[in-house]
Formats: structure tokens, sequence, C-alpha cells
């Protein structure tokens, strides 16, 4: 699974400091928000603004197009509704290691996935859900055989991969521009593992980090 995810070239031509770690994670127990997961996110909700982090994301929106204003890059609008919202004990560990790190990461249950997940430049005929909207050419979109998994980058997630409390299998995606450097985006791949197991100690943890520098 891990070995077929890729990312276009078109991507990495237009942010060549682009890097993705991208991280699986099988037999997952999910369940409600708990007090755990409640301190995760308001530790992370402690932490001091990282502005320039956000600031090379929303340079990334412009550069294919949209306007940052409007729809904003997903760890930009997350850290706006501080303190953190409570979703589920996994999306809650996913959220607090985002805001943490000013680092954009998309969790997904990886069962409603249609093959492997790939980032490209939208040619503007993808399937996409109705809520989300038609992806406009050249966007950056996340995307499956079925098509669009999410819109804009990192903006917002189709509902068909939506992490539940019912999901065992899942993917996250960490996205990193600089001046994140690539030490601290393993940092923060090893810290939602270890939140991970936290929740599921039996869950089998694996990384890939797909980067256009060689």
């Amino acid at each position: 699974m891990l070995d077929d995810i890729w990312v276009d070239e078109s991507v990495f031509a237009l942010r060549p400091d682009f890097a993705v770690l991208i991280v699986t994670a099988h037999g997952l127990r999910n369940g409600p928000t708990d007090d755990r997961s409640r301190a995760w996110l308001a530790d992370a909700s402690a932490q001091e603004p990282q502005p320039d982090k956000i600031d090379a994301w929303k340079d990334a929106y412009r550069a294919f197009g949209a306007k940052p204003q409007r729809t904003r890059p997903s760890v930009d609008a997350l850290t706006r509704r501080l303190p953190l919202p409570e979703i589920n004990q996994v999306v809650d560990a996913y959220n607090s290691i985002s805001v943490k790190h000013a680092l954009p990461i998309g969790g997904e249950d990886l069962d409603c996935y249609v093959g492997p997940a790939r980032l490209v430049r939208a040619d503007g005929e993808e399937k996409s859900e109705e809520a989300l909207g038609q992806p406009e050419p050249g966007e950056v979109i996340w995307r499956d055989e079925v098509g669009v998994t999410c819109r804009r980058w990192n903006w917002r997630q189709v509902a068909r991969t939506r992490l539940t409390e019912q999901t065992t299998n899942a993917i996250f995606l960490l996205e990193r521009l600089e001046p994140m450097s690539l030490e601290e985006l393993k940092e923060a791949g090893e810290e939602l593992a270890d939140l991970l197991a936290e929740l599921s100690p039996e869950v089998r943890v694996a990384t890939r980090l797909v980067s256009g520098r060689k």
C-alpha cells in the first residue's frame, strides 16, 4: 500500500520543498473523545502560534490560483477554531499533532479507498462529492480511483473516507513545506504513532516519506 502512493511531478514543480510523510495504522480501536484525548487537544490549543509555517501554505494555495482567505489551508482553519473541537479519539490525536507543529494532516479510513492515494494537479473532470464541489483545472488534489478525496491540497476532505468510531485501518498524510524541517516532520509522525499506540496498543504503524528533493 505505502509503495503505491505517489505525488505527481507537477506538484513538486509547483513547490519543490513539498514532502509528505505517509502513516498507515492497522488495528485501530477508535471511540468517542475521552479525558485522554481531551487533554491532547487542550495541550495543543495552548501552543504558541507559528505563522511562518501557515503563511507558507497560503503562498502554496495562491500558486495554483486558490484564495487562502476564502478556502483556508486545513491547519490555518484548525488553529482559528481554538479550543480544538472534540471529534473522536483518533481525530483528536491527529488534530492535536497538526496544531502543535502547524502541520496539515489528513486522516482517512483506509478501507474506504479504492486504489492508492495520489496527489495530482486536477484536470477539472474528476468525480467529486456534491458538498465538496468540482475541482478547478490545475488545482492540487488528493484522489483515488473513484475520484477526489481532498480538494485544494488539504482544504477539505470527502465524507466517503472520513474517520469514524468504526474505523480500524487508517491513513494519515502529514504535509510539509519549508520552513518546517524534514526532521520535525518525522518527529511529528513519531508523536502521532505514539498517540495511536496509546489508544490501540496492538496497532501496526508503517511510514513512508515522499519528497521532491533527493
